[in-house]
């Protein structure tokens, strides 16, 4: 009879374990018992994964609401031409040949009632009131146009204000570029901080498992006289990590949905006007959840395995 842990194990039950797969319920005493030892460790592991994490979910929602917001103005657009909802063919055709004609125009795409509502509905989606009060024959189709010298769209825009056919015309897109910096800043100094962070969880938890490869060196040792198998003595430790990086990353998915309801409070709340389509669907919410998950279990697992190789030796 070998002593292991609380109970005392034989060969031929050492064997036995080995034929079949690891035992489920072993691996999972184990792994609580070695997570309660070093708990603290634990602890301060996975809270530093679930801000890290919490920093990269904020980071995807801020890149997502600001494409949501300048999807008018993607591809270098700096001046948008709105066509009433009911404006006539010709009228059409009018402001088409006008910008055909321009030299200051580079180019420009027409955008139809179909595509406009689409784009409508995404931008307000998080004004139900207004979505269920407009239907897409109300949604002016618009041109979006590039210019050669962006300076000049307050005076392109001017010819078109006022001409038959036509609702409006937006020409801010210096505000828009400035958003798109502002928030590229944003996110590089998050994402970067956020690597740090993870890479800090990494090394907590290499040193949770090293410190429990350690308290169990002697148990190890027996293990490996009465021929358990490497994974049958690896699986704990790694189970260990990938534990403390699923509960991280769970933590910060609660995070990440309560910063969502603070982006849309505070847009909401303050009105502000160029933020009006800074809006986060439920599946962008989905999807960042998805990969904050993922880089939880990659930091977690990928710790744990590199302090099992590292200090455990089977």
């Amino acid at each position: 009879m070998l002593p292991f842990g609380s109970c005392t194990w034989t060969r031929a039950q050492y064997r036995g374990v080995n034929d079949v797969a690891v035992s489920v319920d072993y691996v999972v005493r184990e792994t609580a018992g070695n997570l309660w030892r070093n708990r603290l460790m634990s602890l301060a592991a996975m809270l530093t994964i679930a801000v890290s994490l919490a920093l990269v979910g904020s980071a995807l929602l801020i890149k997502q609401g600001v494409a949501t917001s300048t999807i008018a103005w993607r591809g270098g657009v700096q001046l948008l031409v709105f066509m009433q909802p009911n404006a006539s063919p010709a009228q059409n055709r009018a402001i088409n040949v006008e910008l055909k004609q321009m030299n200051q125009v580079q180019s420009y795409t027409y955008v139809d009632k179909a595509q406009s509502y689409q784009e409508f509905r995404r931008y307000f989606a998080n004004q139900p009131d207004l979505l269920n009060a407009a239907t897409e024959s109300q949604i002016p189709p618009s041109y979006r146009v590039v210019l050669k010298n962006p300076a000049e769209a307050p005076a392109v825009g001017s010819i078109f204000n006022g001409e038959a056919g036509v609702k409006a015309v937006e020409y801010n897109s210096a505000a828009i570029r400035t958003l798109e910096r502002v928030s590229s800043i944003a996110q590089a100094v998050i994402i970067g901080l956020a690597i740090v962070l993870l890479l800090s969880a990494s090394v907590l938890i290499l040193n949770v498992i090293r410190v429990a490869i350690f308290s169990r060196r002697r148990e190890v040792m027996v293990m490996k006289l009465v021929g358990a198998t490497n994974w049958f003595i690896r699986v704990p430790f790694m189970l260990e990590g990938f534990t403390q990086g699923v509960l991280g990353a769970v933590i910060a998915g609660g995070a990440v949905i309560g910063i969502r309801s603070l982006f849309n409070y505070l847009i909401q709340h303050y009105r502000v006007q160029l933020l009006n389509g800074f809006v986060l669907t439920g599946h962008d919410v989905l999807m960042t959840e998805l990969v904050v998950l993922l880089i939880g279990i990659v930091v977690g697992t990928g710790g744990s395995a590199l302090a099992v190789r590292r200090y455990l030796e089977v």
